[in-house]
């Protein structure tokens, strides 16, 4: 009986993934090129053709920016054959509050909001965004209740932390 030896597809499709990412990116970041105060959190495309785009803006950016670079991206993607037959969902938004932050850009734009850190040991602290510095942040802590409350700022290195989520508070 003979065995079939692998074909090396797996890395082969990870690697035409990879490029059409990068391909999307150029593409993201040439729409946005004379716009600097929006700018490309991340792209992900799923096996199905399914491509997310998320952006983001140094003050929010609007339903109607994602919109336009919906539009713009959708004819490019057209012309360009990235996707043979047309065979792709596009969907543009900014990340929602589920989506962990992933640039320094987004740490420095929430300064101020209460965060949740997932740190690599798997412990979790929060606490309110106080500094974003290029190696890690400094968030304020609450400790304790009334008379024994007390207000702790920690720092910690971004190679310490796994994610950083805002929390919503009411």
């Amino acid at each position: 009986m003979k065995q079939q030896q692998g074909t090396g597809t797996f890395p082969a499709l990870f690697s035409m993934v990879n490029e059409t990412i990068k391909a999307v990116e150029g593409m993201v970041q040439a729409l946005l090129a004379d716009e600097p105060g929006y700018f490309l959190v991340d792209v992900r495309i799923k096996p199905t053709n399914n491509v997310k785009v998320f952006l983001d803006g140094d003050h929010g950016i609007p339903i109607e920016k994602c919109v336009q670079v919906n539009r713009a991206l959708y004819k490019q993607f057209e012309a360009s054959g990235l996707f043979p037959g047309d065979d792709f969902s596009l969907e543009v938004s900014s990340p929602g509050l589920d989506e962990p932050l992933k640039l320094l850009r987004q740490y420095r734009k929430n300064i101020g909001r209460k965060v949740e850190l997932l740190l690599q040991d798997g412990s979790k602290k929060e606490g309110r965004l106080l500094e974003v510095g290029e190696d890690g942040i400094i968030i304020e802590e609450t400790r304790g209740k009334n008379k024994k409350k007390e207000v702790v700022n920690n720092t910690f290195l971004f190679d310490n932390i796994k994610t950083t989520k805002i929390q919503v508070v009411f």
